[in-house]
């Protein structure tokens, strides 16, 4: 087993590309993956352990958002649980390609551990507007719903969109350069972003304003995804 040094300049040779990642994800969250991944290499532990380590931090500060009056620290509390158990979400991807022990499983675990705390943290957030939020109305409990609405049709999309989209390699006269652009553009609809609003989960208009306009965000990147990758879809057929 390599020093810590050497098990961090593999897993940088073993990264996903960059294309289509936004920065957050490739300048924050995917290093610290990276750390994490060594550290767990170091520690002899398998993906299917980080993938069970992350989803502990991440539903355990879910759950923190739906039973504790927020605060300040609460909310402190909550980001660092959402992004640490993010990064190992990266983390168990980065140690499975160093070490090959990756497989269906595995890649099935981590896809339903996303799906579920997708599905949960605006749960959590519709009750904790229920329970201790002094809403303007109560149509403002729509918006998690809608939030949610929004987010799991873009997961299971883009899923269908990567399997349906498989096919015989075409050739390509070289790799696309990353457009840094892109990656800016992106960045609202990243979920480490999405974590970053929980900071505010002590200052319940700010929380209100800031969740409201990601969710608007994430609405229109919907739209802008389903018309994307329905036209890469029927563009595949037509090549056929």
């Amino acid at each position: 087993m390599g020093s810590t040094g050497t098990v961090l300049r593999e897993l940088r040779g073993a990264q996903k590309t960059a294309k289509g990642v936004s920065l957050y994800s490739r300048y924050v969250n995917r290093p610290a993956g990276r750390l994490f991944a060594a550290g767990a290499y170091r520690m002899g532990l398998t993906p299917n352990h980080v993938t069970s380590i992350s989803a502990a931090f991440t539903f355990a500060a879910i759950a923190s958002v739906a039973l504790v009056r927020p605060s300040p620290g609460l909310a402190v509390a909550v980001y660092a649980g959402l992004a640490i158990g993010f990064a190992l979400d990266s983390a168990d991807g980065q140690l499975a390609r160093l070490t090959g022990r990756g497989g269906p499983d595995g890649e099935w675990l981590d896809h339903v551990v996303d799906c579920a705390k997708m599905i949960l943290v605006h749960i959590a957030v519709l009750i904790s507007f229920r329970r201790f939020f002094p809403l303007p109305g109560e149509a403002w409990l729509l918006l998690p719903l809608g939030f949610l609405f929004a987010a799991v049709l873009t997961f299971c999309a883009g899923l269908l969109r990567e399997q349906l989209g498989k096919g015989p390699a075409r050739p390509a006269p070289g790799a696309a350069p990353v457009s840094r652009l892109r990656a800016v553009a992106l960045l609202p609809a990243d979920y480490g972003v999405f974590c970053l609003v929980f900071l505010l989960l002590g200052a319940p208009t700010a929380f209100r304003i800031g969740y409201a306009a990601l969710a608007l965000v994430h609405t229109l990147f919907l739209a802008v995804f389903l018309t994307k990758w329905f036209r890469e879809l029927r563009a595949l057929r037509t090549a056929d």
